[in-house]
């Protein structure tokens, strides 16, 4: 029985999100941060990766643990209503084996990570290198072109 009222339950239900979540936004910064660029939610992509990048074929699913089933505590079937919710969650297990499955076939890359692993940003960062490997724009190339902006603008007479 769901100690909620069925309105309540339906607000609850409305305010979850299936993109742009916490601990996606968590990992998109961290991204962002360490110089990686990327797309979001390719429709034209199995499961539509909350993060991809396209030329290294490499996916990222960022996965909320009850949604998703994780084995942690925050991955714990509810009390109530386990008629619903146990098959509900098992699908959704099913249906990201399958779209993970999908990719690979496709010669892709792709890596989980759990809402529960967005807590520690440097386990998290050491993890998302080892994925992607070295940035392809990095510090040096940015340097080496803001020699040349300000070497420009010297030509130009407007610097010291």
């Amino acid at each position: 029985m769901d100690t909620r009222t069925e309105a309540q339950r339906r607000r609850i239900m409305q305010a979850v999100k299936s993109r742009d979540t916490g601990p996606e936004m968590v990992v998109r910064r961290l991204l962002h941060s360490l110089g990686y660029r990327y797309r979001l939610h390719r429709k034209d992509l199995p499961g539509k990766p909350d993060v991809a990048f396209l030329s290294r074929r490499k996916a990222i699913f960022v996965h909320g643990c009850f949604w998703h089933g994780h084995g942690c505590p925050k991955g714990r079937l509810p009390k109530s209503r386990l008629d619903y919710w146990e098959p509900k969650l098992n699908g959704n297990k099913e249906r990201d084996r399958r779209k993970e499955e999908e990719l690979r076939s496709m010669g892709w890359d792709v890596l989980v990570i759990w809402q529960c692993e967005t807590a520690d940003l440097g386990a998290l960062a050491g993890r998302l290198h080892g994925f992607l490997g070295d940035r392809r724009v990095g510090r040096a190339a940015s340097a080496g072109r803001g020699s040349l902006a300000s070497s420009v603008g010297k030509e130009r007479g407007s610097g010291p």
